[in-house]
C-alpha cells in the first residue's frame, strides 16, 4: 500500500496540501479514502483554509491535538527524529534532486520494513494490511 508525502522548500499549507493530494492519488482517489481521518498538530499549515477546503472536498475528517500537547503525536514526532538523524545528520546530498530521491527511497523502505513497538512490532504497511476492513479494496500484487 503506497503512502503520500511531499518535499518542498517551505513547510506551509502548500506542502501539506501536496502531501494530502499525493496520498489520495496513490491510494486510488477520493472513493478509496472514504472515512480517512487526518490527525495533525495545530500548525498553521493544517489549519489553513486551503488544507481545510481540500479535506472537506475529499471527505477527509481532520483531527487535531490540543495546543501544547505532544502526547497524541508521539509516533510522528519519533518518526521526525528518526528521519532527521538518519538522513540529515548521516547523509550529505550534493543536489536537491539527490536529496529528494534519497528521502523518497528512505520513506518507502521505512514504511515497508521498519518495525514499530507502537504497531505490534510490524512495519506501517504490514500493520495497515492487518487492520484493513473487509470493504477495503484488494491489494495489488507487487
Amino acid at each position: 500500500m503506497p503512502e503520500g508525502f511531499a518535499l518542498g522548500e517551505h513547510h506551509d499549507a502548500g506542502l501539506a496540501y501536496a502531501a494530502l493530494a499525493m496520498a489520495v492519488a496513490v491510494r486510488g482517489g477520493r472513493d478509496a479514502i472514504a472515512g480517512v481521518i487526518l490527525h495533525t498538530d495545530q500548525g498553521s499549515e493544517y489549519t489553513a483554509g486551503r488544507t481545510r477546503a481540500a479535506c472537506d472536498r475529499l471527505g477527509v475528517r481532520q483531527s487535531m491535538g490540543r495546543p501544547g500537547s505532544a502526547l497524541d503525536n508521539a509516533v510522528i514526532e519519533s518518526w521526525h527524529s528518526t528521519v532527521e538523524f538518519e538522513l540529515r545528520r548521516l547523509e550529505r546530498f550534493a543536489t536537491k534532486a539527490e536529496a529528494r530521491t534519497k528521502v523518497a527511497a528512505w520513506i518507502e523502505e521505512y514504511n515497508h520494513n521498519r518495525r514499530h513497538s507502537a504497531l505490534d512490532m510490524l512495519s506501517p504497511i504490514a500493520y495497515e494490511r492487518r487492520h484493513a476492513t473487509p470493504d477495503d479494496p484488494p491489494e495489488q500484487a507487487a
